[in-house]
C-alpha cells in the first residue's frame, strides 16, 4: 500500500498475488470486512500506477472468495479498481490446478447428499490472472540488442500452451517446507510473465512478496528485483528460497506498515472472528 522507497515509473512489470479475502485456511478474519479488502486493493493499485512505467504491464493473480456462504465478486471488483486508478484492462488469463487438486469437497458433496436440483455447488480449480496495462509500450524504446537477449522460446510458447487464455500449471502442493504458511503461487507462474512481459535487465516489482518465488525466477531469468513484504517472519524464508548473495535487505523503522509478525496475524484475526 506504500512503496515510497521506489521512484515514480521506476518499474518495467509488476506481479503479485494479493491475500485472499478471508480464505477459510489461509486468512480467516485477517481483514474486518470486505470494503476494507477493496481499500487495500486502491492503496495498491495507485501505488503501482506511480512507480510503474508508462506501457508497462500488471499482472494481478486474483480470484473470487467463498466465506462463510457468501460470494465476494473480488475479480470484477479489482478490475474496476484498477481501471478507475487509470489501467487499461487488457486481458485475462485463466490458471487451472489439475483435476487430482481437489477431491469432492463438503461444497460439492452437498449434492450427493441431496441429489436434487438447487443443492449444487461447484468446487473452484480456477484463479484468474488479470492484466493491466499503463498507456501504450514504445517498441522502439528496447534496443536490438536486449530484444535478441529476451527473445521468448517459440517451441516452449507453442508446445506449453502460453498462447491460450487458459494455463494448466500445478500449483504449490501442501507440505512445500518453504511455503508453510503463505499461500504461494507456483514458480511456472512468475516465469511465463516475467519472459512475456519484461526483457532482459529490467526491474520486476511483486508487492507481496511472501517467501520471495517472483525474486527468484526474476533472477533466473536475468531480471533485477524488488519484493515488498511486511511479514517480518518470512525474512529466512526468502532468503533460503532466493540464495542470492547480493540480495539487499531494506527494514522500514517508522510508518504504518513497516512489518509485523506471524504473532500479530493471528491475534488480529482471532480478534476479528470475535468481533463477528
Amino acid at each position: 500500500m506504500s512503496m515510497a522507497e521506489l521512484g515514480d515509473e521506476s518499474i518495467h512489470l509488476i506481479l503479485t498475488s494479493p491475500p485472499y479475502f478471508n480464505a477459510p485456511f489461509d486468512y480467516q478474519g485477517l481483514f474486518r470486512n470486505y470494503d476494507q479488502y477493496l481499500g487495500v486493493l486502491k492503496k495498491v493499485a495507485n501505488e503501482s500506477y506511480r512507480v510503474l512505467q508508462d506501457g508497462r504491464i500488471f499482472a494481478l493473480n486474483i480470484d473470487d472468495m467463498l466465506v462463510d456462504g457468501q460470494k465476494y465478486p473480488i475479480t470484477a471488483d479489482a478490475i474496476k479498481i484498477f481501471q478507475n486508478v487509470g489501467f487499461r484492462y487488457r486481458d485475462k488469463i485463466i490458471w487451472k490446478k489439475p483435476n487430482g487438486y481437489l477431491r469432492i469437497s463438503k461444497r460439492s458433496g452437498v449434492l450427493l447428499q441431496h441429489p436434487y436440483p438447487m443443492y449444487f455447488y461447484p468446487d473452484n480449480l480456477l484463479e484468474s490472472i488479470v492484466i493491466f496495462q499503463k498507456g501504450k509500450f514504445n517498441y522502439r524504446s528496447i534496443s536490438n540488442e536486449i530484444r535478441k537477449k529476451s527473445k521468448i522460446n517459440k517451441k516452449e510458447f507453442q508446445d506449453n500452451n502460453w498462447h491460450r487464455t487458459i494455463w494448466e500449471i500445478t500449483n504449490v502442493l501442501p507440505g512445500s517446507k518453504l511455503e508453510k504458511g503463505v499461500a504461494a503461487f507456483p514458480e511456472e507462474l512468475p516465469y511465463r510473465l516475467i519472459k512475456l512481459f519484461s526483457y532482459e535487465g529490467e526491474t520486476v516489482l511483486d508487492p507481496f512478496l511472501g517467501s520471495g518465488t517472483t525474486i527468484k525466477v526474476a533472477n533466473q531469468l536475468n531480471r533485477n528485483s524488488i519484493g515488498i513484504e511486511i511479514i517480518s517472519d518470512l525474512e529466512d524464508t526468502i532468503k533460503k528460497k532466493i540464495n542470492l548473495k547480493n540480495l539487499e535487505i531494506v527494514k522500514r523503522n517508522k510508518g504504518a506498515y513497516r512489518y509485523v509478525t506471524l504473532d500479530y496475524i493471528k491475534k488480529r484475526k482471532n480478534k476479528n472472528i470475535r468481533k463477528k
